[in-house]
């Protein structure tokens, strides 16, 4: 018997010493590293267990963004982690909270230098690769760091766009020329893009006309096989569309589009380009998330019926217009998909006008509805109808979920769901 296996008395291995491998893969799978590090001193099988590559696929990286000696430790964790293990990354999620300082952001941007470097030269494995809510436009992120993080970016995607299936950029909040400079490196030395799932929702910092821009459109024309797509209304234009119809018409089946109140959002977009696309891209789904973006007008303008819209949020942030009326967009424009909505999520401020005829109206109208949230003022036999609806066969709902209701009424719980099988 080896030294190491020593450590480990005959009597006790009973179980453990036949236990198979990946049971015990199964096992190390459930540990933190700490542990892992711990169990892989016990004997030689043990440690040849730590370093099977199934148990390193999947990693999140968090970086508290507080200054502090024990989040000090985790730059130094995450680098050691990824010279350690980083060859066997299949899918690597970054995650850097409220940086406090410029401070933190110098010492996160060296960190990932370092982490991309690493692992752009071990890892030829890696499909997935998520890095949100960075918020560069802001002032904690000098403009020496800011340029130093999205070279090291840029040249990582440069070396690993090749491999990558998954990019999510989401919160990133660039100006127009450094966000396509940092997409435009997933193409590098190639025809296009081989990236499927892509999301920069609010990818681009507020405020932008990103639809005017040639450059963007330059640039989305190099994703190729686009299976899902998430980014900001402000992004969609007529160039946009004719690019994803010409480009990914076998592929594209779902698009997430974010209108958010301070985005610009006044473009005109041809109902034929949609239209087109549409009929193109044969599984295509279109999802809508809109906050604070309410009004009737503004909301036709952009809901267009030759959309093949799947669901529709509506999230209001407390909006308050004593002119403004839900109504309409209940009676007269959301109707419009009832052949193809699935999904409706509403928040809104209708102290001012009852709207429990016009909602049961809505769904008895959408055949395919299934699942319908809403956080609004309701008489609690607004959900007794739907549930008789339901019953008779008159509508597809599975799920409802309600919020609380007007004073002095029977009272349901924020968020909790009624099934309806």
């Amino acid at each position: 018997m080896d030294e190491e296996d020593q450590l480990i008395q005959p009597q006790d291995q009973s179980c453990w010493a036949t236990l198979p491998d990946v049971c015990l893969r199964r096992v190390f799978w459930w540990l933190g590293d700490r542990d892992r590090s711990r169990a892989a001193l016990v004997c030689r099988k043990w440690n040849q267990t730590m370093y099977s590559a199934d148990l390193w696929r999947y990693r999140t990286i968090t970086f508290s963004g507080r200054p502090s000696r024990v989040h000090a430790s985790e730059f130094e964790s995450a680098l050691w982690y990824v010279k350690k293990f980083g060859r066997y990354l299949e899918h690597l999620e970054i995650k850097f909270l409220n940086p406090y300082n410029a401070v933190l952001t110098k010492k996160f941007q060296v960190t990932m230098r370092g982490l991309l470097s690493c692992l752009g030269k071990s890892n030829n494995r890696l499909k997935s690769f998520s890095i949100q809510h960075l918020e560069l436009d802001r002032l904690v992120w000098r403009n020496s760091i800011r340029s130093s993080f999205m070279k090291s970016l840029s040249f990582f995607l440069k070396k690993m766009g090749k491999h990558l299936n998954y990019l999510s950029l989401k919160g990133a909040r660039l100006t127009t020329e450094q966000g396509c400079h940092i997409l435009n490196a997933l193409s590098y030395l190639r025809n296009g893009s081989t990236v499927t799932e892509l999301n920069i929702e609010d990818y681009f910092s507020h405020h932008l006309a990103v639809y005017s821009s040639p450059q963007f459109n330059k640039t989305m024309a190099t994703f190729r096989s686009l299976v899902s797509l998430t980014l900001n209304y402000n992004c969609i234009s007529d160039e946009l569309l004719e690019n994803l119809c010409d480009n990914n018409p076998g592929t594209l089946r779902t698009m997430n589009i974010k209108c958010h109140i301070h985005d610009p959002h006044g473009q005109v977009i041809w109902g034929m380009s949609w239209a087109r696309l549409a009929r193109h891209a044969t599984s295509l789904k279109v999802n809508f998330f809109f906050e604070r973006v309410m009004k009737y007008e503004h909301l036709a303008r952009i809901l267009l019926q030759e959309i093949p819209i799947r669901s529709i949020s509506l999230r209001s942030c407390y909006f308050s217009d004593p002119d403004w009326s839900m109504r309409p967009t209940l009676t007269d424009l959301l109707p419009t998909f009832r052949h193809t909505l699935q999904k409706l999520t509403f928040e809104f401020n209708n102290n001012h006008e009852s709207l429990d005829e016009e909602l049961h109206l809505l769904i008895l109208s959408c055949r395919k509805l299934f699942y319908f949230k809403i956080w609004a003022f309701l008489d609690v036999k607004f959900v007794e109808r739907i549930l008789k609806s339901r019953e008779e066969g008159q509508c597809a709902l599975r799920t409802l979920k309600r919020s609380p209701e007007k004073e002095n009424q029977e009272h349901f719980e924020p968020d909790n769901p009624v099934l309806i099988e």
